[in-house]
């Protein structure tokens, strides 16, 4: 076999000191000399000094909220009388307002030379920033969401996105970006699906890691959300209860942070506004120091979602107040408190008091300090000129946002119709057909800040839908009417649209979300549904498109999976995009002509039905319901599914009849670009535990690997999976590989292409942080 490239999933290790080495060295803790320094700054602070090193401060200036509560919290005191005796964390410098990059960071740079020359220590602060789907500012690139890296199964290509974020974000001044999201879906109902990459934990670790790696690779720190249980929510509502149980956590919602602590090195990990079984996680040392510091040895900084601390006593009712509160949470482990100080400003009456210990105190400034050293902040100056032009959406950007766009648009339904060949009339119809916005998540600055400033634009390019058809065909072929809102109960343009469409030759409908804060979106924090169905009357405008006759062609623009089983029934092929970035209208219109073979594949199962919920594929037997309930389950499509333009044939599928339980497990099989364009395709291997000693997934994910191959081109894909990949958390609570056979097949999870058999020998063994996590791969 001759090997062309060595991966873990995708993850090329590339050349050395590269963001893709596996493992990744752990080489930026503070060395002897610089442990020396901080802990002698350490011992000449006041507690007023230990006390702002622990605090954010965040201008939040007027207009509608953009955290949970924000209007319940209000910095009293300006910036500058905040921060006599230094600063912590600055809250959002430049994604709380539209503000010009340049004059942002020319303020920025004063603000700082003013720490360091105007306070007794001199000590910058950390400047954080969101930056989900790139970096939140204005005029900033902006990426697909993070469901769509997970539809991409392209971990090397998000790697180099978070650089590219990285290198802004470095370039402006900020120190620590507030990504990525590792929470694991668990129902399509909750409005934050849109934050998160997947409903399979090792997709999500595997994506998620790579992000980390790519942006600290710049010096900026990553920083874990939302650490943990925070998608697993009671009917997937926003803050509702987690009645997960200890197996759950442990072998679905903790392994991707597991694996971005160990395999990334993250140094920053945000808390949950999560309570597990009746405890919130911002107080359960078991969680925060217990598992993530003693177990798994994280040595960064553990920060609270915004207000978190102060929710123990707001929202929780753990704690009788702020300055309890405040208790709590730094017992806990929880370093510092964001955005601000409404808690924690407290702790002095705490330790007068003797309900804390001042060396807690000291433990959290000491990571602080140590983190601050590692950013290079203990040497800053800020006499450099700050950034003067620099581009923040260059064509390099661009072209990172195109290619993941491309590779993120998951072709689910076709009955033929796609690729629209040339010169065909075409009727482009729906709400989201020119909606801009529509691209663009939650927690994108487009959507996440300027519905407060109307009248200010993007600041970037962001073509549409039609405006990308029209190009891709020429505007004499396309026409166009808007047909409905996205969730308003308006059919007047009903009309409009089934006349422009009985006059094409093919229809475009291109429905979905808009994404929005606490209710004002279809989808977004705190825009939770109990209905899976098109909001609005989008399902009406459909049905009436359909009754012309007219073939439709079903855009989804979306942030969530709908109950879209009908579509997939009637309509003569169905696009799902989950909000695709700036670069994403291009990608659909691409995918629609054919110049782009699409290859994404579905990261998250596409619901039966609001009352399915919640659904996962790595459920039980059990879970498949059949002859037992009337409620059927079974998605219309499930995870791991796409279609392609090409077709590809599996065969020779080797498994080995037995591996050591502490060993490896080598598969191989051939796979054989069958048709006649070149394409992509996403190799996806599973297994089943025949038999446990608990009740296990019915499939579940082992490894994957992105291969390009020309029509008629055939390769040897091997992937070297450690048994550690059927780990579970037995009867004792502890997590092993247990003996016994194990089913194994190549395909989507519900089409097994090519299947095998294998059988685990030996003694149960338990895993440790030692253990070898990923599924290592080569093409041959």
């Amino acid at each position: 076999m001759t090997e062309v490239r060595a991966t873990v999933d995708g993850v090329a290790p590339g050349p050395a000191g590269s963001y893709l080495d596996l493992p990744q060295a752990r080489d930026r803790r503070t060395a002897p000399d610089g442990e020396t320094r901080v802990r002698e700054l350490l011992g000449r602070m006041t507690l007023d000094e230990k006390l702002a090193q622990l605090v954010g401060f965040w201008e939040k200036g007027d207009g509608e909220s953009v955290a949970p509560l924000q209007g319940e919290f209000a910095d009293a005191v300006r910036l500058e009388d905040f921060s006599r005796h230094g600063l912590g964390h600055l809250t959002r410098a430049y994604g709380t307002r539209p503000v010009d990059p340049a004059a942002r960071a020319a303020w920025l740079w004063k603000f700082q030379s003013d720490l360091v020359t105007g306070t007794r220590l001199g000590i910058p602060a950390i400047v954080h920033e969101e930056c989900l789907t790139g970096l939140s500012a204005w005029k900033a690139a902006t990426f697909p969401t993070p469901l769509a890296w997970g539809a991409a199964f392209d971990p090397d290509l998000v790697a180099e996105m978070a650089s590219a974020i990285g290198t802004s974000m470095r370039a402006l001044g900020v120190h620590q970006g507030l990504a990525p999201v590792l929470d694991v879906i668990r129902d399509p109902r909750w409005g934050r699906v849109e934050e998160c990459i997947a409903e399979d934990p090792y997709l999500v670790g595997t994506i998620g890691t790579a992000y980390v790696r790519g942006l600290q690779s710049q010096g900026v720190h990553a920083t874990l959300k939302h650490f943990v249980g925070y998608s697993a929510s009671r009917a997937g509502r926003n803050f509702a209860p987690v009645h997960a149980g200890p197996r759950e956590v442990a072998d679905v919602l903790l392994p991707p942070f597991e694996m971005a602590v160990l395999d990334g090195d993250v140094r920053s990990v945000m808390h949950s506004y999560a309570e597990i079984d009746g405890v919130p996680v911002a107080a359960d040392p078991t969680l925060l120091t217990g598992l993530l510091r003693d177990q798994w040895g994280f040595d960064g900084v553990l920060v609270a979602d915004y207000f978190g601390v102060a929710f123990l006593h707001l929202l929780h009712h753990v704690a009788s107040d702020h300055t309890e509160a405040a208790v709590q949470a730094l017992a806990a482990g929880v370093d510092v408190e964001l955005p601000t100080g409404d808690a924690y400003l407290r702790l002095p009456e705490a330790i007068r008091a003797g309900k804390v210990d001042e060396a807690l105190l000291d433990q959290a400034v000491l990571r602080v300090l140590r983190q601050k050293h590692e950013l290079g902040l203990l040497d800053a100056t800020f006499t450099d000129e700050p950034p003067r032009d620099i581009d923040l959406d260059s064509a390099a950007h661009r072209a990172i946002a195109r290619r993941l766009a491309e590779r993120s648009i998951v072709l689910v339904g076709n009955q033929g119709t796609l690729p629209l060949a040339p010169g065909r009339s075409m009727a482009v119809i729906g709400p989201n057909a020119d909606l801009a916005s529509a691209m663009f998540g939650c927690y994108s600055f487009v959507n996440h800040v300027l519905p407060q400033h109307p009248g200010v634009d993007a600041g970037i390019e962001v073509p549409t839908v039609l405006d990308a058809v029209r190009a891709e065909f020429g505007a004499d072929q396309v026409s166009w009417a808007h047909g409905c809102g996205v969730d308003d109960d308006d059919r007047s343009g009903i009309a409009q649209a089934v006349a422009t469409a009985a006059a094409a030759s093919v229809a475009v409908l291109v429905v979905g979300d808009r994404a929005g804060l606490f209710g004002r979106g279809t989808v977004g924090e705190g825009c939770d549904t109990d209905d899976l169905e098109l909001p609005g009357v989008q399902r009406d405008l459909v049905e009436a498109v359909l009754a012309t006759g007219t073939p439709v062609v079903l855009v989804l623009l979306t942030g969530r999976p709908y109950a879209i089983g009908w579509a997939l029934d009637r309509c003569a092929a169905v696009v799902q995009a989950f909000f695709p970035g700036e670069e994403g209208a291009g990608a659909i219109a691409g995918v629609l002509s054919g110049r782009v073979n699409p290859s994404g594949r579905l990261p998250v199962s596409l619901p039966r039905s609001a009352g399915a919920q919640p659904y996962s594929y790595l459920h039980p037997a059990l879970g498949e319901g059949h002859e037992v309930t009337n409620l059927a389950v079974t998605p219309p499509a499930p995870f791991g599914h796409g279609l392609s333009y090409t077709t590809f044939g599996y065969s020779e599928l080797t498994v080995p009849a037995t591996v050591p339980s502490d060993g490896e497990l080598v598969v191989r099989v051939r796979v054989t670009n069958t048709g006649t364009v070149a394409g992509d395709e996403v190799v996806q291997l599973y297994g089943r535990d025949v038999v446990a000693s608990v009740t296990r997934p019915v499939a579940q994910l082992l490894g994957y690997r992105r291969i390009h191959l020309t029509p008629g081109q055939a390769v040897t894909v091997e992937l070297t999976v450690p048994t550690t990949r059927l780990a579970f958390t037995d009867r004792t609570s502890t997590r092993v590989v247990e003996p016994g056979d194990v089913e194994i097949w190549v395909g989507t999870s519900a089409d097994r292409a090519v299947q095998g058999r294998t059988t685990v020998v030996g003694p149960t063994v338990p895993v440790t942080t030692a253990s070898r996590r990923w599924t290592t791969s080569t093409v041959g």
